[in-house]
């Protein structure tokens, strides 16, 4: 295995630049996936039934927190990509740590959110609007959780091997991930919540 000390640890082989660039590929699928849940969303976002609309259920304490949070932790987890770049294992993995502790606050807030929804009655089959709503979230969270286990097999493989082309290619990837999650959010909060309360 051939290593390039002029790149960065991530890019350092052949084998991690196609890593990457499959990576890359991969996130296509989770745009198309995501569009797909959003277009879903508009479409039926007036379909109330007898149940009841965003403006009456959505509650915008939680959603900031959840904003916070989230936004928060693509910028540890940047920092931690930088302290990788700078060869520092410490500082990648207090990074990466305070990132997944963010993500399971973003989460806790998320359960809380999804039980007030159910106990105001907007449960998943309450109408087109409450259906379309908690997918879109749901599958969103649900990406947070496979996130949060991510991180942890990383982590440990991190302590275990230390900063090495191959445990900074999977780190590097799983920021990717990470900040895509955030875009993502940004989307949910910007056209679901904001649109939503107004």
């Amino acid at each position: 295995m051939k290593i390039d000390h002029s790149l960065p640890l991530e890019y350092s082989t052949e084998e991690n630049r196609l890593k990457i660039l499959g990576f890359w590929i991969f996130l296509g699928a989770e745009i198309a996936l995501f569009a797909t849940l959003f277009a879903t969303y508009f479409t039926l976002v007036d379909r109330t039934g007898n149940g009841p609309a965003g403006s009456e259920i959505f509650e915008v304490t939680p959603v900031l927190i959840e904003t916070i949070l989230l936004l928060t932790s693509s910028f540890t987890i940047g920092l931690g990509v930088n302290a990788m770049r700078l060869g520092n294992k410490k500082a990648t993995m207090a990074f990466f740590i305070v990132t997944l502790i963010l993500g399971a606050g973003f989460l806790g807030v998320e359960i809380y959110e999804f039980t007030h929804y159910v106990h105001v009655g907007a449960g998943l089959q309450v109408s087109a609007f409450t259906s379309s709503l908690l997918t879109l979230l749901g599958t969103h969270g649900a990406h947070v959780t496979l996130g949060l286990f991510w991180g942890i097999f990383i982590l440990m493989q991190v302590k275990k091997r230390g900063l090495t082309p191959e445990t900074a290619n999977k780190s590097f990837i799983f920021s990717l991930y990470w900040h895509f999650l955030d875009v993502v959010w940004i989307f949910i909060f910007s056209f679901v919540y904001l649109k939503g309360m107004m």
